[in-house]
Order: C-alpha cells, then structure tokens, then sequence
C-alpha cells in the first residue's frame, strides 16, 4: 500500500513538474489548464505541499491581478498549514514577494511594502553560497528590484 501511495505521489509530483514547464516554456493558457486540473484531482484534503506549490503556480497564470493575489493567499494559507521545518521556511520569501508584487499590479502600496518587508525577513534562512542553485540569489534580486520600483512609486 506504501508503494502505491509513493508511486501516485511521484505521479502528481512528475504532473505539477510538467506544468511547470509548460508555464516556463510561454504556454500559461496551457499550464494554468493543467494546473487548474490537478487542483481539482487534489481537492481539499490534498497534501498541504502541494497545496500550497500549486497554488502559487497557479497565481503565475493568471490574467488579472486580483485573481494573482487569490492564488497567492492560498499558497500562503497552504505554507502555514505546513509543519515548520527549513523547507518550509524557504517557501516564505518567495510567497511574500510574490505578494508584493500581486499589490503593486492592483496599486495598494502600503500592502506591497509590508509584504516586501516579510519576503526581505524571510529571505534570511536561504543559501548565500550558491548550494541553492542560485534560488537564494535569484529571490533576494527579485526583492531588491521590486523595492527600487516601490522608492520610486
């Protein structure tokens, strides 16, 4: 029974990795259809992991802002229903510049800095030493720009 519970969870894993692909490859309409499907397949009860990661990929398909920041609040919600541990936590600096981000497009930057700030705080507990393949970096750079746009906002 374990085995099959593996298999299926590898499954769903291999599932949101291909969708991830097709997003990363320019095909929204694509992955957003396929993400959308495994959200379902996953129903309420799902494993809060995968909550949570496709919930935030879910948001990056999205056309209209408001629709972004629902998807992202899930993802949010997901990572806090989630044990703590130090995967967890680097999930935060991520979800909360996405939020940022999600607050600048609808023009609320009081929200946006406050969630800047949760991504800058969290963004402690990634990799500094490129053991990360550069996620650490990448994040911290995606929060530095967002903040040069919110000083000039």
């Amino acid at each position: 029974m374990t085995e099959r519970r593996e298999t299926a969870e590898d499954l769903f894993t291999t599932r949101i990795g291909q969708a991830v692909m097709l997003l990363h490859g320019g095909d929204r309409e694509e992955a957003r259809n396929r993400f959308a499907a495994l959200w379902s397949d996953l129903g309420d009860g799902g494993d809060g992991l995968h909550r949570c990661t496709l919930a935030h990929y879910l948001a990056d398909t999205q056309d209209d802002p408001a629709d972004e920041l629902a998807w992202d609040l899930r993802a949010l919600t997901a990572a806090r229903a989630l044990p703590d541990g130090q995967a967890v936590r680097a999930f935060y600096p991520s979800l909360h510049l996405s939020l940022a981000a999600d607050y600048v497009k609808l023009r609320r930057p009081a929200a946006a800095r406050d969630h800047l700030e949760r991504a800058r705080a969290a963004s402690a507990v990634l990799a500094d030493d490129g053991t990360d393949d550069g996620y650490g970096g990448g994040v911290r750079a995606e929060i530095d720009r967002l903040e040069r746009r919110l000083r000039e906002w």
